[in-house]
């Protein structure tokens, strides 16, 4: 299928601000997210995720701010907005009494799709997220990562051009976790805008086009994931020699190298990239000190997350944040 590129935003906040009490939840956000691309909303637990992700979808009001969604303006065309868009959040919003195939006619009816159209696009969601051994069986007696499938297949039932994904992956098994990343791949590549929040950083790495890092109410960097990790200093090669000649040779060319006479290796700075490499190789190659092992460590979004938050990165994306 090929897909068209545009530079149309899906999304785009200007001034956003939200506050529960005296508490300021997101403090002047302004963000455009791109039609057919995930963007990526990470941040510490509390810091207004999924507060941000209410907002969009029409579930809590803003505070102030400027807002349109799928090209419609939240606060004046909130239901065609809910007509664009779908939801699935942290915990799958099934009914757990029903079966697959009952929880996803029930949507189908709630779209008002009719009888015929509504069992065309059943079981096509049936077929394309893998549920047909259990579309009979009731959703208590499904696994977790089947349990978040049949949520987000609930969520295409309306065909939306646009999906909030608040952590979707929680508590999934690493597979179950990269089918659902296949899943959104898939997604993305016929057209459909993703909004994804996620304290798996991996996750936001394998499939954001653009990452913004919430803290403390405001956006404190965003960028590219490739974007963002070159903003880190400490990038660097680690030669290591097997003679301390070789080393010494080595060390004496490459001036800007940490050297490390016990472990017989030189730590050289560097962003990781060819030119880098090949330029350190070839002044080498020229003193005939040559190493025997080479690794090239490059700064990646935990270094990011923690620069940019003063927090270290968390995988427990068990706990819910407190700004709701």
């Amino acid at each position: 299928m090929t897909t068209t590129v545009t530079t149309r935003p899906a999304v785009s906040v200007a001034g956003l601000r939200k506050t529960f009490g005296a508490k300021v939840v997101l403090d002047g956000i302004d963000l455009t997210v791109t039609e057919g691309t995930v963007f990526a909303l990470l941040g510490p637990n509390g810091a207004g995720k999924t507060t941000m992700v209410r907002i969009l979808a029409t579930l809590l009001p803003p505070d102030s701010g400027s807002i349109r969604v799928a090209g419609h303006d939240l606060a004046r065309d909130a239901d065609e907005v809910r007509a664009a868009i779908g939801l699935t959040g942290q915990f799958a919003a099934v009914d757990r009494l029903l079966t697959v195939q009952e929880n996803l006619r029930l949507m189908a009816d709630l779209h008002r799709l009719g009888r015929t159209e509504g069992g065309r696009r059943v079981a096509r969601l049936i077929e394309r997220f893998d549920l047909g051994e259990s579309a009979r069986k009731p959703v208590s007696l499904l696994s977790g990562g089947q349990q978040r499938r049949l949520d987000l297949a609930m969520t295409l039932v309306g065909n939306p051009r646009l999906i909030f994904l608040d952590e979707p992956t929680t508590g999934l098994d690493p597979r179950s976790r990269h089918a659902m990343w296949q899943i959104v791949r898939e997604l993305v590549a016929e057209g459909v805008t993703v909004f994804l929040t996620t304290q798996y950083l991996e996750e936001a790495d394998q499939l954001a086009d653009r990452i913004a890092v919430l803290d403390h109410g405001r956006i404190v960097v965003e960028g590219t994931p490739d974007e963002l990790k070159r903003r880190i200093p400490g990038g660097h090669l680690l030669l290591r020699f097997t003679e301390p000649d070789t080393l010494h040779a080595a060390a004496a060319v490459l001036d800007t190298a940490h050297r490390d006479d016990d472990a017989l290796t030189l730590q050289v700075p560097s962003d990781g990239d060819v030119a880098s490499l090949r330029a350190v190789l070839n002044t080498l190659d020229r003193v005939r000190a040559e190493p025997d092992h080479l690794t090239i460590h490059t700064p990646d979004l935990d270094d990011v997350f923690f620069a940019f938050t003063g927090a270290p990165a968390t995988t427990d994306a068990t706990s819910e944040e407190i700004s709701r």
